[in-house]
């Protein structure tokens, strides 16, 4: 039966490894609170895109493919 303790030590290890790298949804959060945030980010987001495409279009070149 060793490989019983192999399979003990293998997950030791891989928890070892990368414990937490998965997503973590205990944020504290309610869902409510965690839309808003997203939402909040989302525009966030935009805006700034909206705004580096309106400033950049003038430096000239194709500022589309730049990332």
């Amino acid at each position: 039966m060793t490989r019983g303790s192999q399979r003990e030590r293998d997950r030791e290890r891989a928890q070892a490894r990368g414990g937490s790298k998965g997503k973590n949804k205990d944020d504290g959060l309610t869902p409510e609170q965690r839309r808003e945030r997203d939402a909040k980010a989302l525009q966030e987001k935009t805006a700034k895109k909206a705004a580096q495409a309106a400033g950049g279009d003038s430096a000239g070149g194709n500022s589309n493919n730049k990332k």
